[in-house]
């Protein structure tokens, strides 16, 4: 069989068998496991600004779903000391200031204890895709690679369930879909928290994303 018409699942399993050959770190190879069903981790991070080339995580907030219970108890929250200091603009957003991160882990120690928090979990988020981003920057350097994990995007989500209940002749119009975390919150008739917070924001997003999976059932 010539290598173009290998199954799917071939590709899966040898791209997988790459990745952990190539690992830097091997004893974090379970991050490659099976995920346990129906549990996922809610990530949320606070950073020094939205530049993933220049600025830095300062704080890390992680929650444990499983089912449709969000698992406050089994929690992740982290503050992260920055390298290049924290900005006046940054302070006014997080309220985080340099003293506050001043006695906060290392990057690479942070990111260790977040790797065996979240396991082979699939990742849950609201605008995730920078979170990740910025984590998989401060990874690359110990693992040669980012997070393997599944993502999914509370917002995708939500906009899903807004479009299958647009009315027909909407859907064709690429109904444009307020994707505000707070229209979002909402409309859902869940409750805000002290936003850019990194441990809040995660319950927020996993209460929005159990509440999206019963009404995309």
């Amino acid at each position: 069989m010539s290598v173009e018409f290998l199954p799917l699942r071939w590709w899966a399993a040898l791209k997988r068998w790459w990745l952990i050959y190539h690992l830097g770190l091997p004893e974090f190879r379970f991050m490659f496991d099976p995920a346990p069903a129906n549990e996922w981790v809610s990530l949320d991070c606070e950073t020094t600004g939205l530049n993933v080339g220049k600025d830095e995580i300062i704080s890390i907030g992680a929650v444990r779903i499983v089912g449709n219970r969000i698992m406050t108890s089994e929690r992740l929250e982290l503050l992260v000391k920055p390298q290049h200091g924290v900005s006046a603009e940054s302070v006014k957003i997080h309220r985080l200031r340099a003293r506050d991160v001043a006695q906060g882990l290392p990057i690479d120690e942070a990111m260790k204890q977040l790797m065996r928090f979240i396991g082979s979990r699939p990742l849950v988020g609201y605008y995730l895709e920078f979170d990740v981003a910025m984590v998989n920057k401060a990874l690359f350097p110990m693992l040669g690679q980012g997070l393997p994990q599944t993502k999914i995007e509370v917002s995708g989500m939500y906009y899903d369930y807004k479009f299958r209940n647009q009315p027909a002749h909407l859907r064709q119009d690429a109904p444009q879909i307020d994707l505000r975390f707070n229209t979002m919150m909402s409309d859902l008739g869940l409750p805000l928290r002290e936003a850019h917070d990194a441990l809040n924001d995660a319950v927020m997003a996993a209460l929005a994303f159990i509440k999206l999976r019963e009404l995309n059932d």
